[in-house]
């Protein structure tokens, strides 16, 4: 029987379809539930990363050719562990028609380290609530100077809206030993807490309330250096009052 191109690029279609439907949210659960180790192994030279339009890495090209898939979400863990030129080894589903693998865990072969895909992290807003102590070890802030959190000498940022680190100068102190409640979010990168509620310990905390300042008629110019940073405007001139006029001449 003769198989046409056309039959060919439909079964590399069908494939390809099946890999993105099926095949993304199976290696999703392979650190929860399955063992990446007996899928098949795919070994190779990195030649370079493939980029999504705004610049995430989402997968590889060895140099025979050979696509790897993986999530965008694993830029950060890829671009810190594995390079071009690494020698890695893939254990992932591989394309019948194609020279294509969707990756569940990828190795460097000289360092050992290997990326897993768990899934997208939660994202901050629907994260679950976590509690630390620390002592601050320096302030953090926005590109203006104003004071938007701390780092923690247990490597934690915490981060805040910068109204609320107004209210709340002497917890930023370094050296202080604070407390915070947030949705704390861990990868290759750091770790960093939104937070919500922060105090000089687990059981005195103020709930944060503040969002970000306001732009626009309600808080002053768009433009210029922000009113509370290092660049600050200096007080406003008392208005100078002109003295009343000479009463008319009478006559």
């Amino acid at each position: 029987m003769t198989i046409t191109r056309y039959g060919v690029l439909l079964s590399a279609l069908l494939v390809v379809t099946g890999l993105g439907a099926g095949v993304a949210a199976y290696s999703q659960n392979i650190g929860q539930t399955w063992d990446a180790s007996q899928l098949p192994v795919t070994s190779g030279t990195v030649r370079q990363y493939t980029l999504t339009p705004r610049g995430d890495i989402d997968g590889l090209i060895l140099n025979d050719g050979t696509e790897v898939k993986v999530p965008p979400h694993l830029t950060g863990e890829m671009a810190y562990a594995i390079h071009p030129g690494d020698a890695v080894t893939i254990r992932g589903l591989r394309a019948r028609a194609l020279p294509l693998v969707e990756a569940a865990s990828i190795t460097n072969s000289a360092t050992a380290r290997t990326i897993v895909d768990n899934g997208p992290p939660t994202p901050a807003g629907g994260a679950t609530e976590t509690t630390i102590s620390g002592r601050v070890s320096a302030t953090l802030h926005g590109p203006r100077g104003e004071v938007n959190g701390a780092l923690l000498d247990n490597g934690v940022m915490l981060r805040l809206p910068p109204r609320e680190t107004d209210r709340m100068q002497a917890l930023f102190q370094p050296g202080q030993t604070i407390a915070a409640r947030g949705a704390r979010l861990d990868s290759v990168l750091g770790s960093v807490m939104d937070v919500r509620a922060i105090g000089y310990s687990p059981e005195r905390l103020s709930e944060v309330t503040g969002g970000p300042l306001p732009r626009g008629k309600k808080d002053g110019p768009k433009r210029g250096p922000d009113r509370r940073g290092p660049d600050a405007f200096a007080p406003a001139a008392p208005a100078v009052i002109p003295p009343p006029p000479p009463p008319a001449p009478r006559g």
